[in-house]
């Protein structure tokens, strides 16, 4: 029997990447998942993409889980609310959602400043990155709590609740944002950062919300995904995909979707994953202290490896080149807020912009 056995799962966003991976890892451990997307074998939502939520499904089933495929657009609050209503009826309950909702790689602008951004592009990347997620949350949090009264707030802090007066419930479970990086700093492009940011602020808003009903709601976040996107875009396999640190020496630390599908899996089967509620969390972290690994047997952390490469710069006087100056200031950027990091944010910046 799986840890997962019996547990009942939604992945929303399944189609590819890391909702299959997910959905793939909660199968291996024996649960039933709902992989939902747009895209179906005869439709395919994505322009240039073959995945599909029926492709998920079979992986899920055949890794020992049970997979059910439900074509879902996550933007569409009347889809999303039919689907849970028949996960209710053959369910009756929910133990695990996961929001991996994306679909902007296409509208993500790179490089451009905010002011020639296209503004139609980044409403929609909105709508569909962070609007689903809340849509999706508003419908399926419900059969995690069941019908028990909401808890009694604080009467010395209105608004506030208090976690002393909450009434234990029977049901639980876990929520997961998916989201990219475990900082609060900047991404490199405004509307991107907005999207992924606010995947983090739902999931530490959503753990405010649900406190005292064991339910826990976090973030977590891969490191360099090795996806089908990723392996087309450089021309490689799962099988060859080493050939391509040839073309970005970064892609070495790269790990694939079944690192987070394992991730997700890990935090879904600890008892005390409570602890962990609404903050962000990474594949890295999270292998080194559950002791998973990649399906190729390595334990990759970008986090850590990024933090040496900017080291090796700083240390040999650098950046000596526009590679290692947009190295430089990517972590400059995502560390700048951080009081943790200050001292390090501050060497960046000499290096940077020196006097």
């Amino acid at each position: 029997m799986g840890a997962l056995s019996g547990k009942i799962a939604v992945v929303a966003g399944a189609t590819r990447g890391a909702g299959r991976g997910i959905a793939r890892g909660l199968g291996e451990a024996g649960a039933t998942v709902y992989c939902t997307g747009r895209s179906i074998r005869g439709y395919v939502a994505t322009p240039g993409r073959p995945e599909t939520i029926d492709e998920t499904a079979e992986m899920v089933t055949a890794a020992g889980g049970k997979g059910i495929a439900a074509q879902v657009d996550h933007t569409d609050e009347s889809q999303v609310q039919l689907f849970f209503d028949r996960v209710q009826r053959e369910q009756d309950h929910l133990d695990i959602l996961v929001n991996d909702i994306w679909g902007g790689d296409q509208l993500t602008e790179w490089g451009k400043p905010f002011w020639e951004l296209d503004v139609e592009k980044g409403l929609t990347m909105l709508q569909r990155a962070v609007h689903a997620h809340i849509i999706t949350s508003r419908h399926g949090v419900p059969l995690m709590v069941g019908t028990s009264e909401p808890p009694p707030q604080s009467e010395s802090r209105p608004g506030v609740f208090s976690p002393s007066s909450v009434a234990p419930v029977e049901r639980g479970g876990l929520i997961v944002e998916v989201t990219d990086g475990d900082f609060l700093g900047y991404r490199g492009n405004l509307l991107y950062d907005l999207a992924k940011l606010s995947t983090i602020r739902l999931a530490y808003g959503m753990a405010k919300d649900l406190r005292g009903r064991g339910i826990t709601a976090l973030a977590v976040t891969p490191g360099f995904l090795r996806s089908e996107a990723m392996l087309d875009h450089f021309g490689v396999t799962e099988a060859t995909w080493r050939d391509a640190i040839a073309q970005d020496r970064h892609f070495a630390e790269s790990e694939t979707p079944t690192y987070i599908g394992r991730a997700v899996t890990a935090l879904a089967a600890d008892p005390n994953v409570g602890e962990k509620a609404g903050k962000v969390w990474s594949t890295g972290k999270l292998a080194r202290e559950y002791g998973f690994i990649d399906k190729d047997g390595r334990q990759p952390d970008f986090g850590s490896y990024f933090d040496e490469a900017v080291n090796a710069i700083l240390t040999h006087g650098g950046p000596h080149d526009d590679d290692e100056r947009a190295l430089l200031l990517a972590r400059y950027d995502q560390l700048d807020l951080d009081p943790r990091r200050a001292d390090d944010a501050a060497r960046m910046a000499a290096r940077l912009w020196p006097q």
